[in-house]
């Protein structure tokens, strides 16, 4: 039998302001520290992981492939791991499933940090790199799907999308942590930052964790779910009843997010690549230039979820498609083309700034919203984005190396893959109905 705690006491409003400080600073900073963790990868694999994991003998253009189709592993962690956590989440609490997503990403990426090169042990290091990129996507997958439902959850009324934009807003700190810690080790003499330096962002996990984990056990679960177990009891599988009551929910989300963590991947890691590989743009360049537009959806983020709370989520999540495919066919990869660096730095910073801000700080109210039933939002919400997340994001930076190299340096095969994926993510919002004002 699980027993459920019971319901937390009405507060006087200044305690209440205070536990929704505590939510939202344990949601932010706990979600900034896994992405910290796992964009590294994105911002180093390009740069020197072909140089440390992989023969030096082994052709350049499938040691690239290689180090993206790590990077691609990580994501099919998420979907094992979401669904893992996600069980659990709606069963026992979103609560323990936070503190403990936090602990294993931390330990996974302070590992990283300690794998010897090729040289050093041959196969068994790209082996261990690829392994410890798997834990770092299960516990992201339990994290990125959680962290949202439990800020939604606990919101006020009416600010359900303001109070999970912020959740959201985690990725972007964690981007900006992590560009600034690559930008420092990148100042370091090459033989340095190939035998030790890049190994400084990942030991520095265990301090930050640490740090992350004081601030989330102080904070409550979430009423929704308290009051929804305690009135319906808990679902004995959730997967199951899903798959039973809400496919059309899930669906809808994995079409979305398909397109939506392409949106952030395809111009941030395997534009990195194309940009320093092919076009010898500096990619310092690309990382100050994406910093840049992570600072600016620090502030527009949760603008956007204010307003999705006032006009709706709809019609943010299809613009932000809509626009993601102009920028991708005719202005991104031109703008690289230019090799001025101030349109690097505009084409670098745009998605950050304006298309997260209009989908991944949308999305988090959005996706939860789908499902009525608090007993099944966390697996739900998982099985649709973190399956979504892996098969989009996660392949995109590895399919769109493999179809330049099979089309001869062109980029028209990439760009139509992405325009059919942000074309099948504006069908699902169109068809899905609108949530800012459904009960939770």
């Amino acid at each position: 039998m699980v027993v459920v705690p019971d319901a937390a006491i009405a507060l006087d409003p200044r305690e209440q302001a205070r536990k929704h400080r505590r939510l939202l600073g344990s949601a932010l900073s706990g979600s900034a520290i896994e992405w910290y963790d796992f964009g590294l990868y994105g911002l180093l694999a390009p740069i020197i992981f072909n140089k440390i994991f992989f023969a030096a003998t082994m052709s350049p253009w499938v040691k690239n492939i290689f180090v993206m189709v790590i990077f691609g592993i990580g994501f099919f962690g998420r979907p094992v791991g979401g669904l893992i956590f996600a069980h659990f989440g709606d069963k026992i609490g979103r609560k323990p499933m936070m503190v403990l997503t936090m602990s294993l990403i931390g330990v996974a990426s302070t590992l990283i940090g300690c794998i010897p090169s090729y040289e050093q042990i041959g196969l068994a290091a790209p082996i261990i790199l690829t392994f410890l990129r798997f834990i770092q996507g299960c516990a992201l997958g339990g994290e990125s799907t959680g962290a949202p439902i439990l800020t939604m959850e606990s919101a006020p009324p009416g600010r359900r999308g303001l109070f999970a934009s912020i959740a959201q807003m985690g990725a972007a700190g964690g981007a900006i942590l992590s560009s600034i810690a690559v930008q420092s080790v990148l100042q370091l003499p090459t033989d340095q930052l190939v035998s030790w330096g890049w190994r400084l962002p990942y030991l520095a996990s265990v301090i930050i964790v640490g740090i992350g984990l004081y601030i989330r056990v102080k904070v409550d679960e979430s009423p929704a779910f308290v009051k929804r177990t305690k009135e319906a009891g808990v679902s004995r599988l959730p997967l199951l009843d899903v798959l039973r009551y809400a496919p059309k929910a899930a669906l809808i989300v994995f079409l979305c997010a398909l397109a939506e963590s392409s949106i952030a991947f395809l111009p941030g890691v395997y534009g990195l690549q194309y940009g320093t590989q092919t076009l010898h743009i500096p990619a310092i360049l690309l990382i100050q230039g994406g910093l840049i537009g992570v600072v600016i959806c620090l502030f527009l983020g949760p603008f956007m979820g204010w307003l999705s709370d006032r006009i709706g989520r709809r019609p943010l999540m299809i613009a932000g498609f809509v626009i993601a495919m102009i920028h991708i066919v005719f202005i991104f990869f031109t703008l690289l083309e230019t090799r001025d660096p101030a349109l690097i730095m505009i084409a670098a910073a745009f998605s950050p700034a304006i298309l997260t801000p209009l989908t991944l700080c949308v999305e988090g109210s959005f996706y939860a919203e789908l499902f009525e039933d608090a007993r099944l939002r966390y697996t739900g919400n998982t099985l649709g984005r973190q399956f979504g997340t892996a098969f989009g994001g996660g392949l995109i930076p590895t399919i769109a190396t493999t179809l330049v190299a099979a089309m001869g340096g062109s980029l028209w095969g990439i760009k139509a893959y992405f325009c059919f994926l942000a074309g099948m993510a504006v069908i699902a919002v169109l068809v899905a109905p609108e949530t800012k004002d459904r009960k939770v």
